[in-house]
């Protein structure tokens, strides 16, 4: 296995290759790739599909990074000097078994699209400065825990998808209604029963939108609704008659989560 690796590495370093394609190869250790840091004019990095339980704290000597992809590998953790990584646009943590995320990951100042569908993922997973990643124009957090969407969702004001299939969501914060540029919104698969009527700002309706909502137990008015079609979904939550409704629901909902808590 070393040997094929070290002739891919060389072969990049010589020619100075910018993407070092390294997929399913059964790696289980980035330090057993040789001369694998020493690479660090690459910019793309494929590691997917291997067996890696782990990342390096070298990740870092690899400055010049904008793609990472690290889909269907075994990573339970990744270390702080992965944030360090200024270049970096695209990653891909997809199919991992990660169930926190670094202090100080949101300070990747370039990032555009980060995968982490297929996690132990929650709310209190993410590190305090996640949602300093305004950059983002693509957010994938579909088939991990989440109960909840911090309301500091609103901050990603880039985000043009945001991916929260079947996780076990019970609501949507109101700032959602601030992510003025999304075009596609999936939740379908959760638990929720009723959407914010700031949802209503956005305009997700159109041929080139993608609004997916199936699979949640949808109180009866929006799951009626929901049988005439999307547009008619999101011309009742921005009635006046669901906003009224809606405000004199959430107190209700607090009580009786009090009372079964």
């Amino acid at each position: 296995m070393s040997k094929s690796l070290k002739k891919l590495v060389e072969e990049s370093r010589d020619k100075g290759q910018p993407e070092l394609d390294l997929c399913d190869r059964g790696v289980s250790s980035m330090l057993d790739v040789p001369g694998l840091f020493t690479v660090s004019h690459i910019t793309q990095l494929v590691l997917s599909h291997n067996k890696l339980t782990t990342v390096p704290p070298n990740i870092a000597d690899l400055k010049n990074l904008e793609v990472l992809n690290f889909f269907n590998n075994q990573i339970e953790d990744l270390p702080t000097q992965i944030s360090s990584l200024q270049k970096l646009k695209h990653l891909n943590l997809g199919m991992n078994r990660l169930n926190t995320l670094p202090r100080g990951f949101g300070s990747l100042p370039a990032l555009e699209v980060l995968d982490l569908t297929y996690n132990n993922l929650n709310e209190n997973s993410l590190p305090g400065n996640f949602f300093y990643l305004t950059t983002l124009r693509a957010l994938y957090l579909s088939d991990n825990d989440f109960e909840i969407l911090p309301p500091d969702i609103g901050k990603l004001t880039k985000l043009q998808i945001l991916s929260l299939r079947d996780n076990d969501l019970i609501s949507l914060p109101k700032e959602i209604g601030e992510l003025t540029q999304l075009k596609e919104l999936h939740i379908q698969g959760n638990r929720l029963t009723v959407l914010p009527p700031e949802l209503g700002h956005l305009d997700l309706t159109g041929q080139k939108q993608v609004f997916k909502a199936e699979n949640n137990p949808w109180v009866t008015p929006i799951a009626d609704q929901f049988q005439l079609g999307v547009s008619h979904v999101f011309e009742y939550i921005r009635s006046e008659t669901y906003k009224y409704a809606h405000l004199n629901r959430a107190p209700c909902q607090q009580v009786v989560k009090e009372e079964s808590a």
